[in-house]
């Protein structure tokens, strides 16, 4: 009796302590806040009215730029997209971050391109074992596979930017229309 109860008081840790991990595991904004280095981002995310959108339920891969990915953008440009009267074209460029769904970096290296939730794909190249991703310009992913309650974070070098509009068309190769 008395190892019987042992058992089930130890099978119901088992089962309590991993659901308590997974519940302490922040949404996408949550856990950009937690990570430090991303403050710029979460400021963006702000300023274009996409907090509550990407701590909704998903899942999403947001390909996150750190501060220093903000700093290294031109003098004057993230200023100028923090305004008000910028925050449609904020809101392009951030949403050309994110792609529905959970794509993990297994997932990644297998594909040629993700379409984004701004509408246009990302072109996806994997360069002697170095993940890249292009748009009118090209990040590397530095880290990979940040877990979130509502998806998944890659840590990119750069802020993308979207292609203009008639440039969007075919990167090359197939496409699982992520």
């Amino acid at each position: 009796m008395y190892r019987t109860l042992i058992a089930s008081g130890l099978l119901a840790l088992l089962l309590v302590i991993p659901a308590q991990a997974q519940s302490d595991t922040g949404d996408i904004v949550e856990t950009a806040i937690e990570a430090k280095g991303f403050n710029t981002l979460v400021k963006a995310v702000q300023a274009a009215d996409l907090v509550e959108t990407l701590k909704g339920e998903g899942p999403f891969t947001v390909f996150a730029p750190t501060d220093k990915a903000f700093a290294a953008l031109p003098d004057g440009t993230l200023e100028s997209l923090l305004k008000p009267e910028n925050k449609d074209q904020l809101r392009a460029i951030l949403t050309y971050h994110v792609v529905s769904g959970e794509v993990t970096a297994e997932e990644v290296v297998g594909m040629d391109q993700a379409m984004t939730v701004q509408g246009q794909p990302l072109g996806i190249m994997v360069q002697d074992g170095t993940v890249y991703l292009q748009g009118k310009n090209k990040a590397q992913v530095v880290t990979t596979d940040i877990q979130t309650s509502n998806g998944v974070i890659h840590v990119i070098d750069t802020v993308l930017l979207p292609p203009a509009e008639e440039d969007s068309g075919d990167m090359g190769g197939d496409s699982d229309g992520r």
